[in-house]
Formats: C-alpha cells, sequence, structure tokens
C-alpha cells in the first residue's frame, strides 16, 4: 500500500511561496489519514458482524429444525436414551443345583399409541379392548380423542397379541421391543425366586430389577454384565422342590389348614434343598402386595422364612439337650411331673396324666410340659437364654432372602423364671420354621451349627460347636423313640427310620391378646435317617383340622406328622437315600452257620 507523504515537498515549497504556514498542509493530511484508518475499522466491525450474525442465523436454524425432528419423530422418554443393549440381556439365569432353569429372560414386546397419529381412535380402541379383555375400551378412547401424544397401552404382549393389534392397520399404534423375565415352572419355588419387574423403562428399552426373594437379594450380581453368562446356581433341587410343594399342598387340604410350610435342608452344609410356603402365586404374574388385612392371609407371605409362631413342644429338647450339656441329668434320671404345676397365679399342665415321674427319654417321648418345665428350672433362665441364642433361636436367620430380615423371633420382654419354664416347652417365644430347621440340624450333624444357605456349597460348612456328640446323640436316640413309641407313630417311614419331635400350640388372636380355643399351629420337626442324619425337614400347619373320626382332631400327631412322613416317602429316593430294608423272617427255612 503506498501511503501520502504528510509533507509534501511540492505543496510545502508553493505554500512557502505563497507566504503560507507549511504546517497546515501536515494536519490536513494527518485528518484525512485518520478519517481514512476509520473508515477501514468501521467496514471491517460491520464485515465481523455480518459473519457472526450469520454463524447465528445457522446455528438457530440448525436447533430450530432438529426440535422440528424430534416432535415429528417416534416419542420416547428421557430414560430411554441409553441404548437397549446396555439394558437388555444384563440379567443372569437362575438355575438348581442340577443346571435346570429356574428363571431366564425372554423376549417380547410393549404395546404404545401416537393417538394423534390414530386414523380411527373410535375403532382402535374398540378392538384394543377386545384384544385385551383388562382394557377399559372407554378410558382408551377418552385418551385417544384427548390432548396426549403419548400413552402406554401393555407394558408386555404375547406374539399373537402382537399379530392381533397389527392387524389393525393403526399407523398410531406403535411396539417396542421388550425383554421380561420368565419363570418357566410357575408357581414352583415362587416365594424362594420372588419375581421381577421393569425398573428404568422407556420405548425401546426396559431394565429388569427383582422385587422379591432371591432375585432382589443378589439383583446387582444378576445385573452385573460380567455375570451376565454365568447363572446363579442354587442349592434348591427342582424334583425335590415339586415333591414337596405338591405333598404339602394335598396335605393342606386334606388337613383343612389356612396354611403351610415345609423346610428340607442338609445337616451338614446348611444347604436348603426345597422350602415351600402355601398358599402361593405365580411369580410370571405377581400379585400387588395387600394394603390392608393381616400380612400373612396374602399369597405373597412366606410362612417358612417370615412367619414367625409359636412352636409348642418341638422346643423340649432344647430344654433337655442343654441339661445333658451341663451334666444336670442324663436320659434316665427321673423326673417329677405331679400336675398341676403352680407358678402363682399360673398352672402349667399336661395334655394327658402321665403319672407321678418319668425319664428324661419319656419327657420327651410322652411330650410332658410339666417335666420339661422341671428341667427348665435346673437350667435357670440366663443360662437357657444363651443356649437358644447359640442355636440362632433369638436372632433373625442370615439368609439369601429380603424377606428373612421380617422373620425377627419375638422374644418376652423380661426373661423371668416362668418365662425360662414356658418357653422350654414352647410358649413365649416365636421363631420361624427355617429357625427350627436350623437349630434341628446342629443336634442331627452330631451338635455344630450349620448356616441355612440358598447357594450350592462345594463341601460342609460346619460352624461352631454348640453341644458335644454325645449330647447330640444322646438327643437323636430320644426324638428317635418319639416316633417308634410316642407322639409322632405316623412319621415312621419304612427304609428310612425318621426321628422327629411333634408340636402344637394355640394359636394367638390377632387383636386383642389371648389365644384361640379352637385354632393351632402344629409343627414337625424331623430328621432322617435317624442313625446318620442326612436331612432335616420341618413341617408347619396353620390352622389344620383331622376330620376323619368322630370328632375333630388338631395335634401335630394326627396333622403335621402324616404330612412330613409323606414328603420324606417321596423325597428319599430323589435325594439318593436307599432304603435299609431289614430282612424279614423266611418261612420254612432255618439259617446255620458253617
Amino acid at each position: 500500500m503506498i501511503r501520502t507523504p504528510l509533507r509534501p515537498l511540492a505543496r510545502i515549497l508553493e505554500a512557502r511561496a505563497k507566504g503560507e504556514n507549511p504546517d497546515a498542509i501536515e494536519r490536513e493530511n494527518i485528518r484525512l489519514r485518520h478519517e481514512e484508518m476509520r473508515d477501514r475499522s468501521r467496514l471491517r466491525a460491520e464485515g465481523r458482524l455480518l459473519v457472526l450474525g450469520m454463524m447465528f442465523f445457522c446455528a438457530f436454524t440448525l436447533i430450530g429444525g432438529r426440535m422440528g425432528v424430534l416432535a415429528n419423530s417416534e416419542p420416547s422418554e428421557p430414560r430411554a436414551s441409553v441404548a437397549g443393549a446396555e439394558i437388555l440381556a444384563q440379567r443372569a439365569d437362575i438355575v438348581d443345583r442340577k443346571g435346570r432353569i429356574l428363571a431366564t429372560n425372554f423376549e417380547t414386546h410393549s404395546l404404545y399409541a401416537q393417538p394423534q397419529q390414530l386414523i380411527e381412535p373410535e375403532k382402535a380402541a374398540q378392538k384394543l379392548a377386545e384384544i385385551f379383555p383388562d382394557l377399559d375400551g372407554d378410558r382408551l378412547l377418552k385418551d385417544f380423542t384427548g390432548k396426549r401424544k403419548f400413552l402406554w397401552i401393555k407394558k408386555k404382549i404375547s406374539p399373537e397379541q402382537m399379530q392381533a393389534v397389527h392387524e389393525l392397520g393403526e399407523p398410531g399404534l406403535l411396539f417396542g421391543p421388550r425383554e421380561m423375565r420368565l419363570y418357566p415352572n410357575g408357581k414352583l419355588a415362587a416365594h424362594v425366586l420372588g419375581g421381577a419387574s421393569f425398573g428404568r423403562e422407556g420405548v425401546h428399552a426396559a431394565e429388569v430389577i427383582g422385587v422379591a426373594g432371591i432375585e432382589k437379594f443378589y439383583d446387582d450380581r444378576l445385573r452385573d454384565p460380567a455375570m451376565g453368562h454365568q447363572p446363579l446356581r442354587l442349592s434348591l433341587d427342582l424334583s425335590v422342590q415339586a415333591a414337596t410343594e405338591r405333598v404339602l399342598f394335598g396335605g393342606m387340604n386334606i388337613m383343612n389348614a389356612k396354611g403351610a410350610a415345609a423346610v428340607l435342608m442338609d445337616v451338614h452344609t446348611g444347604e436348603v434343598i426345597a422350602i415351600a410356603s402355601l398358599p402361593d402365586f405365580d411369580p410370571n404374574d405377581r400379585p400387588r402386595p395387600p394394603t390392608t388385612g393381616n400380612p400373612s392371609d396374602s399369597p405373597l407371605f412366606n410362612r417358612a422364612v417370615q412367619g414367625v409362631y409359636e412352636l409348642g413342644s418341638t422346643f423340649k429338647i432344647f430344654a433337655v439337650s442343654q441339661a445333658l450339656e451341663l451334666g444336670l441329668l442324663n436320659p434316665s434320671t427321673m423326673i417329677d411331673i405331679k400336675g398341676p404345676m403352680r407358678w402363682g397365679k399360673h398352672r402349667i399342665r399336661d395334655f394327658h396324666n402321665y403319672g407321678s415321674e418319668l425319664s428324661v427319654t419319656k419327657v420327651i417321648v410322652k411330650s410332658s410340659n410339666i417335666g420339661t418345665a422341671r428341667i427348665a428350672q435346673m437350667i435357670g433362665a440366663d443360662r437357657q437364654q444363651e443356649f437358644l441364642k447359640s442355636l440362632g433361636l433369638l436372632d433373625s436367620v442370615p439368609f439369601e432372602m429380603v424377606e428373612a430380615k421380617g422373620g425377627q423371633p419375638l422374644l418376652p420382654p423380661k426373661w423371668s423364671e416362668l418365662s425360662a419354664m414356658t418357653i422350654s416347652y414352647g410358649h413365649g417365644l416365636s421363631t420361624s420354621p427355617l429357625h427350627l430347621a436350623t437349630a434341628y440340624a446342629a443336634i442331627a450333624n452330631g451338635g455344630t451349627m450349620v448356616k441355612p444357605t440358598l447357594l450350592q456349597q462345594p463341601a460342609n460348612q460346619l460352624g461352631p460347636r454348640v453341644m458335644s456328640r454325645q449330647t447330640a446323640s444322646a438327643a437323636r436316640q430320644m426324638l428317635r423313640q418319639v416316633v417308634t413309641e410316642g407322639t409322632a407313630s405316623f412319621g415312621e417311614v419304612p427304609g428310612y427310620a425318621v426321628a422327629g419331635k411333634t408340636g402344637t400350640a394355640d394359636k394367638p388372636k390377632e387383636r386383642g391378646g389371648g389365644y384361640y380355643n379352637d385354632k393351632v399351629i402344629a409343627t414337625f420337626a424331623s430328621f432322617f435317617p435317624a442313625h446318620d442324619p442326612k436331612y432335616v425337614l420341618v413341617v408347619t400347619l396353620d390352622e389344620p383340622v383331622e376330620t376323619s373320626g368322630s370328632e375333630p382332631r388338631r395335634t401335630a400327631g394326627w396333622t403335621a406328622v402324616p404330612v412330613a412322613a409323606e414328603i420324606i416317602r417321596r423325597v428319599a429316593p430323589l435325594l439318593g437315600l436307599r432304603p435299609a430294608i431289614e430282612p424279614g423272617e423266611l418261612a420254612g427255612i432255618t439259617l446255620t452257620s458253617n
């Protein structure tokens, strides 16, 4: 660029010749140069503003266009922006101890509507109500003709339903992919599995989360992508579980019971092979939790884990075992049972008159309340409480179900000497059938605690010792005699040498305190085979009544015991136990030695 000099020589000489001031020429040139610089700066600024304005215009045009595209595209909830693959197929299968499927995933579809895209909303509402009888056609029509732009119709539909909707030809009825939890065995092991539902969900994806049972307890593990191809293997045996539930259901109906529960546990590993609660439900169509009434009336209530009951005379063996362990008596020690036994205004009576005294073994065989209360007096309240705590009967069971925390035992407000006497025969302390099975497992395995578990264990999982082997052996022999000579005579299963103890407890009233005169909780706690116990089985019936005789019978010996015996008869072969059949006499043949 050529710049004009501020003091051009020709003009300076000319101005001097005319007698003019040459500095005026320089000032004028400076002024003109500054005006020129301002003009250039203004032009540059105007250019920059024009470019910036064009950039803003393009940006707003792009954003507006994108908003228009989104407004006219398929509606989607904000959380559905997560890729479907990250939500689907992330929940691992659940299998039994032999690898058989208990819970898996199933691909299906959801149905939603864009009411503004419906051509014939009246016809669509009518046809959808025919395809899905649980839908209200009038409500659908109101939604279709209103101002809504998006409407969920069904979160899960079958392929047949999808085809029927597709044949309607309505562009405003759309499908979204879904992956749902499927329980192929229906009601089988329903309370263990619990069920699953949708968590985060949108049009193109849905997150499956556990809502109860082991599905909720191991929710994080089942949803972990790193564990997606490793099924959760349970300790349950599908065949044993099915047989247990089938027999328990039949027994509950025959005995006219309101509900029933059963727990079958390995005494050495703590593995729960079968656990059932009736009435039950189908986890594929899990009912809603009740908002009124007694929670135990709901099929969702797990009687084996959540139900805490006074389990009656099944507790008597604990008092005797502790007295044997302390050296206070032996199986043949005679106990004064003259009654009624008085303690202040309270009276303790036996169900039958057994005379003036019984041996410790006969106290268990005959199920004497007075005899057990006498033994509890020898032990004392403090030592009794400590022993029952070591058996796990005073705390909730550490079990892989979220419902287990609700099975907190109900303890007396003050553990007095009278409380010790009544608790010794199962009155005044409420626990769950799972608690009882765990405590009986300690007697059956030789005196060591096991932790009940729903996971398959590689080996024995014996815990701390709570009684000596000698005490446990003596207790097992007494419990065997209860079946062969005592109140559980219907519990004998040929070839499997059952041992156990009956318990019949009056049922407490829901309101006002006290007990019903004609309602009981009947329980039979058993293990088998008695000479080398492998499994413990606890069966509990709620309000049973056996009516085959001239008078109704409610005691456990008539109700819970036959049901438990039938369960053992069915499941023992499935567990691989061979019956020990003793040879009978051979007619007309004399055996001689060589």
